[in-house]
């Protein structure tokens, strides 16, 4: 805890335990996921940023002024950060903080802080659901109807709830309020452009991450409407209500790495998640594991990388770097603070780790796939010394861009 809260801070909401932990150690192992008995629930007041709104360690100049940047951003000369850079950037944001800014009077963020809230409440009306396997098939085809690029449905666990909420406005923390009822949550994957993440850091490449945003705000709230219009309760949520990366190892969508991101097989980190938690009578579907934690054991690429050292050469531990950190799941762990320090430094994010993963590919290539199926093999180190020698991960000029040397 830091010694810089606000005075008359609350002390942490600790509600009681719901579900029987124990019920999910069997789909742990399946996924990989190692949790201690010591396991403590995230308070989103934690994460980084977050505390950035309250933490006087994190709550600096430089922090305030990257928040400000996304309103009022100062151009600099350096390619992929001028006007044109910027104002891409912040066009892409539109659709995502136009949700996030509509509760700001009474310290909501959708999306971010807050689930988003739903258009109209579940029909009285409930349709029956016969085949929960026809249902869930019918849930991912309208997931990809409305755009999405990846989903896949596992159980609700309340371990990877947040023990409570954060209000920007009051600096006060208030407990997350679900349905009851609830038995699964969809996870659905959204891809980021390769060739503008080719250009990170640079506000260009930025503009990847608000289209994301903007995208998944949009989808989520068309696949939660949809659901409630059955029946059912459905809650669209984004960075907001839980973690999502567990939920996305346990629902398929991929595996977990050294850089701390979730590697999907079919877009590598290059993806944003997002979940929709529901008690509509649902299949969950298993994790698939395609050599991920086996190649980051040997690669080093996003640690050699980092400008700043928040990421790790070490094994997986249960102990993180700080309290921003995830303790008692044994995982790579990222130092956050160093990292966000880093992004308040450049006015825009980084995602240099990202950028120079190896499963950072374009997948739609043979080659790439060849590449993929090498790293998850016993010829692995192969597949690394050849990503190296051909110089992928290496950055592209923010122009290369602009001037349509991507267009086909």
């Amino acid at each position: 805890m830091s010694d810089t809260e606000p005075t008359g801070w609350p002390a942490n909401i600790r509600p009681e335990k719901t579900q029987d932990w124990d019920a999910f150690k069997e789909s742990d192992s399946q996924a990989g996921i190692q949790v201690s008995d010591d396991f403590e629930r995230f308070e989103q007041r934690n994460d980084m940023f977050s505390r950035s709104q309250w933490d006087e360690k994190i709550a600096t100049k430089a922090a305030l002024e990257f928040w400000h940047g996304h309103r009022k951003p100062k151009p600099r000369k350096g390619d992929g950060f001028r006007q044109r850079d910027f104002a891409l950037r912040n066009a892409s944001w539109v659709m995502a903080s136009s949700i996030m800014e509509r509760g700001f009077s009474d310290g909501l963020r959708e999306g971010f802080t807050d689930d988003i809230r739903a258009f109209h409440p579940p029909d009285p009306n409930k349709v029956e659901v016969d085949d929960p396997a026809e249902m869930s098939r019918e849930i991912k085809q309208i997931s990809k109807y409305f755009g999405a690029d990846l989903v896949g449905i596992t159980e609700f666990d309340e371990r990877w709830v947040y023990t409570s909420k954060f209000n920007i406005k009051t600096k006060q923390e208030s407990p997350v309020e679900l349905p009851e009822g609830l038995t699964s949550v969809i996870m659905v994957g959204h891809a980021m452009e390769y060739d503008i993440i080719k250009s990170m850091p640079s506000a260009l490449a930025s503009t990847a991450v608000g289209k994301g945003y903007s995208t998944e705000a949009a989808i989520v709230m068309h696949i939660a409407q949809y659901i409630r219009n059955l029946g059912y309760e459905a809650v669209g949520s984004m960075n907001d209500t839980s973690l999502t990366i567990p939920q996305a190892i346990k629902a398929g969508l991929g595996e977990y790495g050294r850089h701390n991101m979730l590697i999907t097989k079919e877009f590598g980190p290059r993806v944003r998640v997002s979940k929709i938690f529901t008690n509509m009578p649902l299949v969950h579907d298993k994790p698939e594991k395609f050599g991920v934690t086996e190649f980051c054991d040997i690669c080093r690429r996003c640690y050699d990388a980092c400008p700043v050292d928040a990421i790790t050469d070490g094994p997986p531990t249960d102990t993180g770097h700080n309290q921003s950190s995830l303790d008692h799941v044994v995982k790579w762990t990222t130092d956050c603070e160093k990292c966000f320090g880093y992004w308040t430094a450049l006015k825009t994010d980084c995602a240099i780790c990202m950028r120079i993963c190896p499963y950072n590919k374009d997948f739609s290539k043979w080659y790439m796939r060849a590449a993929r199926w090498l790293a998850g093999t016993k010829l692995r180190r192969v597949m690394l010394w050849l990503d190296v020698k051909l110089g992928y991960g290496e950055r592209d000029t923010p122009q290369k861009w602009w001037s349509g040397g991507y267009q086909k």
